[in-house]
C-alpha cells in the first residue's frame, strides 16, 4: 500500500469479547490511526498525514468509502477534469448505494448517465459533469465551468450544447441557457464573470480574446473582451504586478499599441465584478457611448447574479 494512496479501514469482530473492532491493513494499528501519522478523510478512509490532498486523492478516497462501485461526479470530478467550481466541502461520488459519513456526498445515477476513466480512477465525462451540475450551481457558476472545460480541452462547445438539448428533467432549462453562453478560450474563470455581468445587463457580447497578428499572421496581441469595430477593449486585470520584464515589456509594448491605434481600454479588478458591478457597467456603458455605440436600456437580471455592495451606483468613465 502506497502511503500516497488513501486505504480503507474494516472492522472485524474479537472472538474473546464479541465486540467490532477497527481492522486497518497489514502493518498499521489503530494506535497508528489514532497518532499524528494518518489523516481521516472520510469515515473508515485514511491516507497518510504528509500526502497533499490532491483532487485525485479525494476522489480515490470517495470511491473507496463507496465501496469500491460508483464513480466520481458533480465538483469533485470536476477538480479532477482541471475545471473551475465553487468549492463545497464535499466529496461527491455517485452509486447504486448509499453510503454516509461527514464529508461525503453519494447521488443516485442519471439516466443516460456515462463514465470514463482519467487518472486511474472512474469519473464522469466532462460533459456528464457540466449536466449533473446543472442541479447544484447556478448560471453564473454553470457557465464558468463550462468555459473552463472547454480551455482544457475536455470538451467543446458544440458538445456541451447537443447534451443540454438533449438533456431532461430537474436543471435541463439552465443546462441549456448555461451552454449556449460558454464560450472558447477564455483564459480565466473571472474573464467569464466579467462578461456575463455585460451580457445579463443586455449590452451586445463582446469579443472573447480577439488577436492582433503581425504581417505574417503570427499572433501580437491578445485582449481578453473587446469591440474591435469601435476600439473599445475591457480587460480583467488579477496582477499586482508583472510576473517579469519580459512581461512588463509585452505589456508596454501593448498598451503604446492601443495608444497609437485610438483603442479604450477599461481595466477590471476583482472588486469590481464582486462588490461594484453597477459602477463597473456605467464605466463600460460610459466608454461604448462615447466610441460611438448604441447602448441599450440595461436589464436588471444582472442584479440577480452580481449582489452590490450598499452605494454602489452607475457614474459613467
Amino acid at each position: 500500500m502506497s502511503s500516497r494512496q488513501p486505504f480503507r479501514v474494516g472492522t472485524t469482530t474479537d472472538p474473546s469479547t464479541g465486540r467490532r473492532v477497527l481492522s486497518p491493513p497489514d502493518g498499521i494499528t489503530p494506535w497508528d490511526l489514532r497518532s499524528g501519522r494518518f489523516r481521516r478523510l472520510l469515515r473508515g478512509v485514511y491516507v497518510a498525514a504528509t500526502a497533499p490532498l490532491t483532487p485525485l486523492l479525494l476522489a480515490q478516497a470517495g470511491l473507496l468509502a463507496a465501496g469500491g462501485k460508483g464513480v466520481v461526479s458533480h465538483h469533485t470530478a470536476a477538480r479532477l477534469w482541471g475545471a473551475i467550481v465553487p468549492d463545497d466541502g464535499l466529496i461527491h461520488v455517485t452509486c447504486v448505494g448509499r453510503p454516509r459519513g461527514s464529508g461525503l456526498k453519494a447521488h443516485r445515477p442519471r439516466a443516460g448517465q456515462r463514465g470514463t476513466t482519467t487518472q486511474g480512477v472512474l469519473v464522469t465525462t466532462p460533459v456528464d459533469t457540466f449536466l449533473d451540475l446543472s442541479t447544484h450551481l447556478g448560471l453564473v457558476d454553470l457557465v464558468v465551468l463550462g468555459d473552463s472545460l472547454v480551455r482544457k480541452g475536455r470538451c467543446t462547445v458544440e458538445q456541451l450544447l447537443e447534451a443540454a438539448r438533449t438533456r431532461r428533467g430537474r436543471g435541463c432549462l439552465l443546462a441549456r441557457r448555461a451552454a449556449a453562453l460558454v464560450r472558447a478560450e477564455v483564459d480565466s474563470p473571472m474573464e467569464s464573470r466579467l462578461r456575463l455581468l455585460m451580457v445579463l445587463a443586455g449590452l451586445p457580447e463582446p469579443t472573447v480574446n480577439h488577436k492582433v497578428r503581425w504581417a505574417d499572421g503570427t499572433v501580437r496581441f491578445r485582449f481578453d473582451l473587446s469591440y474591435p469595430s469601435h476600439g473599445v477593449v475591457i480587460e480583467y486585470d488579477g496582477r499586482q504586478h508583472a510576473e517579469s520584464d519580459e512581461q512588463w515589456d509585452h505589456d508596454i509594448d501593448r498598451r503604446e499599441w492601443m495608444d497609437g491605434n485610438g483603442v479604450r481600454l477599461v481595466v477590471v479588478r476583482s472588486k469590481d465584478v464582486h462588490r461594484t458591478p453597477a459602477r463597473t457597467l456605467g464605466r463600460i456603458t460610459g466608454v461604448m457611448r462615447a466610441r460611438g455605440m448604441r447602448v441599450p436600456r440595461l436589464s436588471d437580471e444582472w442584479r440577480r447574479h452580481f449582489p452590490s455592495l450598499p452605494g454602489d451606483v452607475a457614474v459613467p468613465a
